[in-house]
C-alpha cells in the first residue's frame, strides 16, 4: 500500500490496449472495450481507497473518430450502457462525474445519458471522475485561445491580464488541478494529444500491461513509483 502522506491528488490515465488484449485472446475488439470498462470501475474504487481526489480517463479521442464505423458505434453503445449502469454506483460512492472534450460531436443518445449522469452526481463531494470524450489536446488549446480572443474583443478581459492562470481557466479542465501522475498502459511511449498543457510537470508512469489487465495492485505500484521521485518543477 502506498504511503498515505504522499498520494497524488490527480491521476490521469491513457487507457490503451483494449484491442490488442482482445486480439491476443481471439476475441472481437468490442470485448476488449467491455473488459476495459470493467477495469474503470476497479481503478475508480482503488483511487477512492488510497485517497486520490481526481481521476481523469482518456476514453475517446478526436482521432478515434477515424476508426471503422462499426467499432465507433459499438463504443458509443457501450458508453451509453455504462453510463446507465454505473450512475447508481457513482451516486452510492459519492463520485462526481465530469466530462471534457468536444461533447457536441457525440451521438444524441450518449449526450442525453451524460447530461443525466452529470446532473445526478453534481453535488457529490468524493472523487471527481473526468471522462475525456471526443477530446484532443491541440483542439482544447485552440478552443481556449478563441474564447480568450472573443472575450478580449468584447472588453471582458485585457491583453495584459493573459497569463498561465487565466489561460488555464479557459481550458476544458478549468477548475481542475493539473495531473500529478500520468499513467499509460500497453507500453506505448507517447502522450497521444492528451492534456498537452496540463501535463507540463506531471510524472509519467508506463506499464506494458494492457488496460483490461490493469488492476488495483498495478495502480498502487504506479503510485509507489511516483512517491520515490523528487518533483523539481524545473528548479
Amino acid at each position: 500500500m502506498p504511503d498515505k502522506n504522499n498520494i497524488p491528488t490527480h491521476i490521469a490515465i491513457i487507457m490503451d490496449g483494449n484491442g490488442r488484449w482482445a486480439a491476443e485472446k481471439g476475441l472481437p475488439k468490442i470485448m476488449g472495450h467491455r473488459k476495459g470498462a470493467q477495469t474503470v470501475r476497479d481503478i475508480l474504487e482503488a483511487c477512492e481507497e488510497i485517497g486520490v481526489k481526481y481521476l481523469t480517463l482518456y476514453a475517446f479521442s478526436t482521432e478515434n473518430w477515424k476508426r471503422p464505423q462499426g467499432e465507433i458505434k459499438g463504443l458509443m453503445r457501450l458508453l451509453r450502457m455504462q453510463l446507465e449502469r454505473e450512475t447508481k454506483n457513482l451516486i452510492k460512492n459519492n463520485v462526481r462525474l465530469n466530462v471534457i472534450g468536444s461533447i457536441e460531436d457525440l451521438p444524441d443518445a450518449v449526450k442525453a445519458k451524460l447530461k443525466r449522469s452529470l446532473e445526478l452526481t453534481k453535488n457529490n463531494t468524493g472523487v471527481v471522475l473526468t471522462l475525456a470524450l471526443s477530446y484532443g489536446g491541440r483542439a482544447e488549446i485552440i478552443n481556449a485561445a478563441q474564447k480568450i480572443l472573443n472575450d478580449a474583443e468584447q472588453g471582458r478581459i485585457k491583453k495584459v491580464d493573459i497569463d498561465e492562470k487565466l489561460f488555464s481557466s479557459y481550458l476544458y479542465t478549468g477548475g481542475l488541478p493539473d495531473p500529478d501522475l500520468m499513467i499509460r498502459t500497453s507500453g506505448e511511449m507517447r502522450v497521444s494529444n492528451f492534456l498537452l498543457w496540463q501535463i507540463s510537470y506531471s510524472e509519467f508512469y508506463v506499464t506494458k500491461k494492457y488496460w483490461p489487465d490493469f488492476g488495483k495492485k498495478d495502480l498502487e505500484k504506479a503510485v509507489a513509483e511516483y512517491q520515490k521521485r523528487q518533483r523539481r518543477y524545473g528548479g
